[in-house]
């Protein structure tokens, strides 16, 4: 077997998409184990079937944009869906990093890399009982922003955060913010 790009590509050890306007053009074996999706479920879809909901892929988007570097940039982790197999509709921790080629124009072109986090990251049961708004809270608390900063993020107010945060910890017993993040962490 050569060694050339499309091999690489395919056999990268993380999961690789090449997309244009949030549409999957090319992805990489990885990626498709990982969403337990055959190529064909994956070409030319959307992004937004790997989400919880369709307001999450909106959001993210909208995030996405405010949030990209000068270069193009982005990361964050996030919670995403698997598409078909055994785990069908699993909701799992996903970490996202990748590019957008023209930072003006942040949807247009990207290379996107996609890391299951499920391993060191379990989600609890009651995760699939938490709305879109509550995945995107618990996420920025894990990663350790304050409420100003997660307000900022989402364009909401810190009050609202905290609002959020309440019934976060509510759902998961957890008595102070570094509580709840163990638990979010924690299976």
């Amino acid at each position: 077997m050569g060694l050339d790009y499309r091999t690489a590509f395919d056999l990268a050890p993380i999961g690789l998409v090449l997309s244009e306007n949030r549409q999957i053009l090319d992805c990489n074996r990885h990626v498709l184990a990982m969403f337990g999706a055959e190529r064909e479920q994956f070409i030319g879809q959307s992004f937004e079937l790997l989400y919880p909901s369709p307001a999450e892929f909106e959001r993210t988007g909208e995030r996405i944009v405010a949030s990209l570097d000068r270069q193009g940039y982005y990361a964050d982790d996030r919670i995403m869906k698997r598409l078909a197999g055994p785990r069908r509709g699993e909701l799992f921790w996903c970490h996202v990093s990748g590019r957008a080629l023209d930072p003006r124009n942040p949807h247009a072109q990207g290379i996107w890399s996609f890391e299951d986090l499920s391993a060191q990251r379990q989600l609890k049961a009651v995760r699939a009982e938490l709305t879109a708004r509550e995945r995107e809270i618990a996420a920025l608390l894990i990663e350790g922003l304050t409420s100003k900063l997660i307000g900022k993020k989402l364009a909401i107010s810190p009050r609202t955060v905290d609002v959020y945060r309440a019934r976060l910890m509510k759902k998961y017993g957890a008595a102070t913010t570094p509580d709840l993040v163990h638990k979010l962490l924690v299976a």
